[in-house]
Parts: structure tokens; C-alpha cells; sequence
């Protein structure tokens, strides 16, 4: 028999979920794994490649970065599965206009040491559109990173007017309805007592259950249902995102902040010695 025999415990999707429920799973817990992660990259990186390597060929004179998101993910893509095309990514992103729709993408840039050329008075698509307005675009290549799948066709059609070649590119999308559905029976199990504990290793998970939870009219179910479930955080950030919302914190590792040590704290708390 495992400590955890019997027990159910709830952990967020992560790019660590397979191992942390492997730990939990040895130790004899029922596992419920739910997704909370709101962006996923592309399901196909062929497209987002092709758009990459005719990039970093020089294929760009200018480029659109509509999220900070869409930088990162495109370099994550990049160290992937093309590796030896990062260097040339870069260099062509410090010669082309950087064109940025807010302060997100500027900050990404300034992780590789870079800086918009251009910022729109107001982080929109429209205000994009105002901003490169009094400017000639004819015959300029401009990229555009696009936010999801959502093709912009304002921001699309607007440059192809104004005389620009226009490629885009889409290096992430958004959770869809089923994964929020899955999230909404969550709270419904937390919240009927069926959930022993639940692990949080992201505070980007605690943001996205209380975002559904609010959408779903919902927050008072879950907060009452979690003050009966043992809530775990992998460390500080995690625990402190917690509490902001009002919720209580049972256990977070002494000091190592990682999925073995939480699981092993889950183990100590819910043990068969504590029950």
C-alpha cells in the first residue's frame, strides 16, 4: 500500500504533469488531471517554421508583435526544433522596424536586448493601424504576429491597401471550450468534497481556476469547497498568488521548491499516520 492510498488529488496541467503524477500515482493517489494552462503552441510548427526561416533569411523589413507572448513563443518554437536558425532570427529582428501593438512585446524584445522601433499610441489593433498610417508601406514585407488564430483581417487588409507584402505567423492558441469544461468540473468536485487535495505549480494556474470560476459565477463554490481540500503550492509565488485570492495555503516544500519534494509533503500531510 502506498501513504496516498485512497486519496484524490488534483494537479494542474504543466509541462512537468506526467512526472508529478507518476510521483502521486506510486504513492497509491487517485490522480485528476485538469488543463489550466491558457495558451499551448501550435499544433502543427511546420507553419510557424516555414515563417521562421524565411524570416531569419531576411524576408522581412518589417515586423508586427502583437503580444509579448508571440516573441517567446516563436524563439521557444525556434530551440526546438531549429536550433542553428536562432542566431539568424535574432540578427534579422535587431535590422528590421520592430512594430510593437503595446508594452508586452517591448519587454520581450528587451529580454534579447532589443527595443520596439515603433509603439502604438494605443494597444490595439487599431491603434497599430493609426500609428503606421501616415507612413509609406508600398512594397514593404512586413510580418505580423497574430494573437491565437485570430487572422486580424483589419490589420491584414489594411496593409495589403496601403502596398505592403504581408506574411503572418500564429505561434500559439488558446484554450478551447472543452479544456475550460474540464475546468468547470473541477470546482464541481472540489466544491461537493470529493477532492482531498489539490497541487498548484504555476501562479498561472491559480489565475486561469479563478478566471473560470468568476466567469461561471462560481468563486464562492470553489472558495468554500477549497477551504475542505488541502491546498498545496510548489513554493512562495505560488502560495503568495494564492492567498491574494483569499484562499488557503496547507503546505508548500520547507525549501526545495519542486515537484518531488511537493509530493512528498502531500504524502506527509495526507498520509495514512493523519487520517
Amino acid at each position: 500500500m502506498g501513504d496516498l492510498d485512497g486519496r484524490v488529488v488534483a494537479i494542474a496541467e504543466s509541462r512537468e504533469l506526467d512526472v508529478f503524477a507518476a510521483l502521486l500515482e506510486r504513492r497509491g493517489a487517485k490522480v485528476l488531471r485538469c488543463p489550466m494552462v491558457e495558451i499551448h503552441d501550435a499544433p502543427d510548427p511546420a507553419p510557424v517554421l516555414a515563417w521562421v526561416e524565411k524570416f531569419a533569411a531576411g524576408g522581412c523589413d518589417d515586423l508586427i508583435l502583437l503580444t509579448g507572448e508571440g516573441l517567446r513563443r516563436l524563439l521557444s518554437c525556434i530551440d526546438r526544433h531549429r536550433p542553428h536558425v536562432r542566431a539568424a532570427f535574432v540578427e534579422q529582428l535587431a535590422r528590421v522596424r520592430k512594430i510593437a501593438r503595446g508594452p508586452k512585446p517591448g519587454r520581450a524584445m528587451r529580454e534579447l536586448g532589443l527595443k520596439p522601433d515603433l509603439v502604438a499610441a494605443q494597444p490595439t489593433t487599431a491603434g497599430v493601424i493609426e500609428s503606421l498610417r501616415a507612413g509609406n508601406l508600398q512594397g514593404r514585407r512586413v510580418g505580423v504576429q497574430l494573437y491565437g488564430t485570430e487572422p486580424n483581417r483589419a490589420l491584414v487588409d489594411f496593409l495589403r491597401a496601403a502596398g505592403a507584402q504581408v506574411t503572418t505567423v500564429a505561434p500559439y492558441v488558446y484554450a478551447d471550450a472543452a479544456e475550460e469544461r474540464a475546468i468547470v468540473q473541477l470546482i464541481e468536485e472540489i466544491a461537493a468534497g470529493r477532492v482531498d487535495a489539490i497541487a498548484f505549480t504555476s501562479l498561472q494556474q491559480v489565475e486561469r481556476l479563478a478566471r473560470v470560476a468568476q466567469a461561471r459565477s462560481a468563486t464562492d463554490a470553489l472558495a468554500g469547497g477549497l477551504a475542505r481540500t488541502c491546498v498545496a503550492a510548489v513554493g512562495p509565488v505560488v502560495a503568495d498568488t494564492l492567498r491574494a485570492k483569499g484562499w488557503r495555503v496547507d503546505l508548500m516544500p520547507e525549501a526545495s521548491f519542486f515537484m518531488k519534494p511537493l509530493a512528498t509533503a502531500l504524502a506527509e500531510r495526507l498520509g495514512p499516520a493523519l487520517r
